[in-house]
């Protein structure tokens, strides 16, 4: 089994303030709602990339969604 990520972020609470699901923000940042489901859980690490283009859909900045915490 995969070890969770340590990268912590909070897209639910950013994606609900918006009223979006979790399919409304997968498909604007162009990836699958099990993708982005396993982001949101912390399961999975998104690229710089897509953590930029989500942040954009919420008019946020990088360290206002995602931070690092290591162990």
């Amino acid at each position: 089994m995969a070890r969770p990520t340590r990268v912590v972020n909070s897209i639910r609470t950013h994606r609900e303030r918006l009223g979006l699901t979790q399919a409304e923000l997968a498909r604007r940042v162009g990836v699958t709602r099990q993708t982005l489901i396993a982001i949101e859980l912390g399961r999975y690490s998104p690229s710089l990339e897509l953590a930029f283009q989500i942040c954009a859909e919420f008019s946020a900045r990088l360290d206002d969604v995602f931070a690092y915490h290591p162990d």
